[in-house]
């Protein structure tokens, strides 16, 4: 009896049909998630591609300190926390008598060079027309000196000629007493011509004298001039439209010249963005930029790239990085932008400075 080999197929294993139907249906699922995949790189890249955007950025603005340039007791404060101010308003007043009381010794001493120097104008006025009258007086008195002294001589010597008999020894001796006393005469004279004769030299020392009183009266203008700029400095006003911030003085507090007492921060906002410097190969003033503040999630800002600061900040710390000494090792540097806003700013809601925003410049 011969043994045949069974010809009939080999059963199947339901557990390998099981798998292939379910691989057979989760192909196109991963295709579809691949393509997805795909699909959303791409679309990232191409929609990234064109834009630039940072979390290295804050509201920024004009934020004055307000010192005093006088010192003193503060007698009146009406600056409160958060307030808003205008410009011109008075916040601070500092005790004014003290700068009172020296504007009026200023003004007075103002007064006192004043008077000096027009009394010595005036005597300037009559030195002009009494030096010269003076001299020609002199000289005139010398003339009528010289005569009586050359009528003094004649007499004298007619008396000498004369013989004993018809004059005599007391007639000769007052006739030579008469001559040397108008020789005396004529020497006064001549004394006095010569003291009167520089009169342009008389003149130009009083000349001199009211310069030195114009000098006078000019310092004593300026005491004059620094004695009410210290007084109006009594006052403090707002420099410009803001709002009170970090107050740091009470009513009756001495204040000193330079010391902080509060800022003012003004309406104005812009952004500055820190943005890494290769990413600043296609950024240019002008582009759009759109703002998200973490604050206020519903805030959408809108506005424009201003200007790109020439320097990275590193470069004006008060130590900034010397990179040719040393072991030299590279770091990514930022490079501040200021981004002007055009949009979406609430009147009622001001932005305070230094709060978090994301920029997203279109670089197209």
């Amino acid at each position: 009896m011969t043994n045949t080999q069974s010809l009939e197929p080999a059963a199947i294993d339901p557990r390998d049909e099981a798998r292939n139907r379910r691989a057979a249906r989760l192909k196109p699922v991963g295709l579809g998630v691949v393509l997805a995949l795909a699909l959303g790189g791409s679309y990232l890249w191409y929609s990234g591609r064109n834009i630039e955007s940072t979390d290295d950025a804050y509201t920024d603005g004009r934020a004055m300190m307000i010192s005093p340039r006088v010192s003193g007791n503060v007698v009146s404060l009406d600056a409160a926390d958060n307030q808003f101010v205008k410009q011109g308003q008075e916040l601070l007043r500092i005790d004014p008598r003290q700068y009172q009381f020296e504007r009026d010794l200023a003004a007075g001493a103002l007064a006192s060079a004043k008077a000096q120097l027009a009394a010595q104008q005036n005597g300037f006025e009559v030195a002009q027309k009494n030096f010269p009258a003076l001299l020609a007086q002199a000289q005139a008195q010398l003339a009528s000196a010289k005569a009586t002294l050359a009528k003094a001589q004649a007499d004298y010597d007619r008396q000498r000629s004369l013989s004993k008999l018809a004059t005599s020894a007391q007639d000769v001796d007052a006739a030579k007493a008469a001559m040397e006393q108008a020789k005396a005469q004529v020497a006064l004279a001549e004394a006095q011509v010569v003291q009167a004769s520089p009169v342009p030299q008389r003149v130009g020392e009083i000349e001199k004298q009211i310069g030195q009183l114009q000098g006078a009266v000019q310092q004593a203008q300026a005491r004059l001039d620094q004695a009410e700029l210290n007084l109006s400095w009594t006052e403090l006003r707002a420099p410009q439209d803001g709002w009170i911030t970090k107050r740091n003085v009470e009513l009756g507090n001495y204040v000193a010249p330079g010391q902080q007492l509060f800022a003012i921060v003004g309406p104005e906002r812009w952004v500055t963005a820190n943005f890494k410097e290769g990413q600043l190969k296609r950024m240019r003033p002008g582009q759009k930029v759109n703002i998200e503040v973490d604050a206020f999630p519903d805030l959408k800002l809108e506005g424009h790239v201003d200007s790109i600061q020439q320097g990275s900040g590193t470069k004006f710390t008060a130590f900034p990085p010397e990179n040719a000494t040393g072991n030299f090792v590279k770091v990514v540097q930022r490079v501040p932008v200021k981004i002007a806003i055009d949009s979406g700013l609430d009147p009622e809601r001001p932005l305070p400075l230094g709060l978090s925003v994301v920029p997203t410049v279109a670089l197209k």
